[in-house]
């Protein structure tokens, strides 16, 4: 074994045991091997910017006597949805289908079920603009939609992947910093990379706060939060 092991983790634990780190969080250890002395360091990163996605998911039910009945009611309804979604710039390749069903309706009767009827659903993901969601949800209610599922903000790609590399950045910032902390209260210095590896950088997806009307039409007015992207890095440095 090194000569050095015992001063390196001695160190860590007296380092660690008076550290009280705000985000980025970091986390040390010191352990030599048969070549080199190594730090094993983590840091975190994060990046917020506003959203600049919303993801709006409404439905058109309908119910009929026959299953054809209900396909047909949906089918129209949807098509005048789909149409004034067109008329206000809202493009065809921002609405796709996320379900669609027709299911049997049943009633019990002296403990037998009795079918009474079909059900038919047709389920949808809008993408806009989050100042647009709640234009959004008005226009499709009152054009066959009679159902919302919910509105969720997040991220384009683009933005994305510049929020999750200026979270990577600070991520690694952060773990060097410790390392460097570390080795010098062991009385060393830092002299390589060995090894390095990265999780999270996902962007999350927040539900809507809806907000007070507005005036005396009563529209819907979303109230969307930032968006932050959290980079988690583990690196082994060589020290001596």
């Amino acid at each position: 074994m090194n000569s050095r092991s015992l001063p390196v983790a001695l160190a860590v634990a007296v380092l660690l045991a008076g550290c009280v780190a705000p985000v980025p969080s970091v986390e040390s250890g010191a352990t030599a091997s048969d070549e080199a002395t190594t730090i094993d360091v983590s840091g975190t990163g994060h990046a917020s910017a506003a959203a600049d996605l919303a993801l709006v998911f409404v439905a058109v039910t309908a119910r009929a006597d026959t299953a054809d009945g209900a396909r047909s009611a949906v089918a129209r309804d949807v098509g005048r949805m789909r149409s004034a979604l067109r008329d206000a710039g809202i493009p065809d390749d921002a609405v796709t289908t996320t379900s669609f069903r027709i299911s049997p309706r049943y009633e019990e009767e002296e403990r037998t079920p009795r079918l009474v009827g079909y059900d038919a659903v047709h389920a949808f993901r809008i993408e806009t603009s989050p100042d647009r969601a709640g234009e959004i949800i008005d226009l499709t209610v009152g054009n066959g939609a009679d159902r919302i599922d919910g509105v969720r903000f997040t991220l384009r790609d683009e933005t994305h992947a510049q929020l999750r590399q200026q979270a990577l950045t600070r991520a690694v910032e952060a773990a060097r910093a410790d390392a460097d902390t570390t080795a010098a209260a062991a009385n060393l210095s830092i002299t390589g990379v060995r090894r390095v590896s990265t999780s999270g950088g996902v962007p999350p997806v927040f539900d809507a706060r809806v907000g007070e009307a507005a005036g005396s039409g009563g529209e819907t007015i979303l109230d969307p939060g930032p968006v932050s992207v959290e980079v988690t890095v583990s690196v082994t440095y060589t020290a001596e």
